[in-house]
């Protein structure tokens, strides 16, 4: 990814490393460059300071709380590649990372900064810190330097709330530290207290950023609406982590997760994006080039030719594996019924039957063979899709699963390759709607007007069946997992809903289920009416013993995950690594590791 910066980030690290040496010459305020003493003093400085926390969030690797579906190698595309939505092809040691986490074959690394998306980026902490230290510095009303400040405790409550979901214990530091601060070597801080701070930080920003800074529903700094989804997702996370995984008060996370998303629902400027077309309405905002003022996007990442490029298309179309089964299956007939329970469900002996009478968002987000000429994936060879291995060449699109992923793609943007400039949608209103739904749904409080408002939103759109709380159905797939069959359609729902946008590895861990991602990772049927229809194919398959041995591809036949071993006491947390605690030897490491 190219981006070109102002001269803000170039001025940063000086701001950064001032000295507070009580030495008289290195008192004197420099003459040609800025001073921590001559800084801090309008508005456009507050501003142009925070303007750099915004780049240094979306530092993919380091601090990914900022991620949309264009940032390459770290989008939440990539991050479903850890959970049971996605196979991966993952042809580079970066692709690799993802391998070894989905298959919990990750170990203990040896540097934080070799860890992706790991214990790092706490420069960025540190910059948010010295800002909070510094806004008051200028002469202006307090309502405006807590703008500022607002910005920079949302900044540092996401960065903690994703560090904790990952690494449980963290060290809370709302400070700037020094070489010689005691913090540095204390243990890590207990969750529970931790999270208390992130919640303060949220209940800050919400109450002090504008509903506006005047640039719309464009790109730019983050609004009240940002920071109430924000705050909705975190708690809901914490909330049902506490629920599942044991803690204390998970209902007082709920009920502040319900609250946040309500606000947003009844308040906000928001809306789902609709043309009334329902066969493409939920694949075409994923598609769009540009979303300004688009009614659905809260918040999104522009890229701009000749400014700041991406080649995510290009990374896209050669890294997907594809759907699994699994995720196809959970799509619900056109009738409302699971499709173990519909007599509307035609099976799956040829790809095509899979998406005969099935909600219409599984055709808008796992392509189906007809529609590569509208999609645009056909250039000179009109090659029989599905596209596997074997049969096309690197400007084909391969699938390994015979699901082929179609939400995201641009045919534009692809052909571009390094130049593009997909833009990146952060967080939508769709979110909002299933985080409220099953806030309240954990808390036994939903109601059918609270479905009318969420659940049946958003499948109006695409012209599916409501869920009516009456008339639940009841998945025999799901009736041992311990839950009602409501949160399972909820939780179905999001799944659906959020294919692709990162949620589900963290959703599966949350709610305790990990054990799902011990499941093979299944693609279509592969018998002999497959491999006559697809006779150059290299691909990998096995008797599945669940459906009568009947085969079906196995995308991770014959890999070091083939046969994936979730560790309950372990793997729900990610380990410490070496080198931090080698650092500080009062850190301990995670259970397990």
């Amino acid at each position: 990814m190219k981006k070109i910066r102002s001269k803000w980030a170039i001025l940063l690290p000086f701001v950064l490393l001032l000295s507070s040496c009580n030495d008289e010459f290195l008192q004197r305020y420099p003459l040609d460059r800025i001073s921590n003493e001559t800084f801090w003093n309008s508005e456009t400085d507050l501003q142009a300071y925070n303007n750099n926390l915004y780049f240094m969030a979306s530092d993919d690797g380091a601090v990914p709380i900022m991620l949309g579906n264009s940032a390459i190698l770290h989008s939440p595309l990539y991050l479903d590649f850890w959970s049971d939505n996605l196979a991966g092809t993952f042809r580079t040691a970066s692709h690799q990372q993802y391998l070894l986490l989905r298959g919990q074959r990750h170990q203990v690394p040896v540097s934080a900064s070799g860890q992706l998306f790991g214990y790092r980026g706490w420069n960025f902490l540190r910059a948010i810190n010295i800002g909070l230290a510094n806004y008051q510095r200028a002469s202006l009303p307090a309502a405006v330097i807590n703008r500022y400040a607002g910005e920079a405790r949302l900044f540092r409550g996401w960065f903690y709330a994703d560090k904790v979901s990952k690494f449980g214990d963290v060290a809370w530091v709302d400070k700037e530290l020094n070489v010689d601060s005691p913090e540095l070597f204390a243990d890590r801080s207990p969750r529970e207290e931790v999270m208390q701070h992130v919640l303060a930080d949220l209940n800050f920003a919400t109450e002090n950023l504008p509903n506006s800074w005047g640039n719309g529903q464009n790109p730019g700094r983050m609004n009240r609406w940002m920071a109430l989804l924000v705050k909705s997702r975190i708690c809901l996370f914490e909330g049902t982590w506490r629920k599942y995984h044991g803690g204390t008060n998970p209902e007082m996370w709920l009920q502040e997760a319900a609250k946040a998303a309500q606000e947003v629902i009844d308040n906000g400027p928001y809306r789902l994006h609709s043309t009334g077309n329902p066969a493409r309405d939920y694949n075409h905002i994923h598609r769009l080039i540009d979303l300004t003022n688009n009614p659905e996007v809260i918040y999104w990442r522009k890229y701009a030719p000749g400014v700041s490029q991406n080649r995510t298309q290009g990374y896209h179309n050669r890294a997907l594996g594809g759907a699994t089964r699994d995720a196809v299956e959970d799509y619900l007939c056109t009738d409302g019924l699971p499709i173990s329970l519909s007599p509307l469900y035609a099976g799956d002996a040829k790809i095509e039957d899979v998406f005969v009478n099935r909600d219409p968002r599984l055709r808008q987000t796992v392509l189906h063979p007809a529609d590569a000429m509208a999609y645009e994936l056909q250039t000179n060879v009109n090659f029989p899709y599905p596209v596997f291995p074997g049969q096309g060449n690197n400007e084909i699109q391969l699938t390994e699963t015979g699901y082929h992923v179609i939400k995201h793609f641009n045919r534009a943007m692809d052909l571009l390759d390094q130049n593009g400039y997909m833009p990146a949608i952060v967080a939508r209103y769709g979110e909002v709607l299933l985080n409220y739904a099953e806030a309240k749904a954990e808390l036994s409080t939903l109601t059918q007007e609270d479905l009318d408002k969420t659940i049946n939103r958003l499948r109006t759109r695409v012209g599916m069946p409501h869920l009516n709380l009456s008339q639940v159905p009841v998945d025999p797939r799901y009736a041992n997992e311990g839950i009602s069959p409501l949160l399972v359609e909820i939780r179905r729902e999001r799944r659906i809903e959020l294919f692709g946008e990162g949620f589900r590895y963290d959703d599966l861990r949350r709610w305790k289920q990990g054990k799902k991602l011990e499941k093979p990772t299944w693609g279509i049927r592969w018998d002999e009416a497959a491999r006559a229809r697809f006779p150059q194919a290299t691909v990998t398959f096995a008797n599945d013993p669940t459906r009568g041995n009947i085969p079906y591809l196995n995308a991770y036949k014959g890999s070091i995950i083939e046969n994936t071993i979730f560790d309950e006491n372990k793997h729900y947390l990610w380990p410490i690594p070496l080198d931090v605690i080698a650092a500080n030897t009062n850190i301990r490491q995670n259970p397990g590791w």
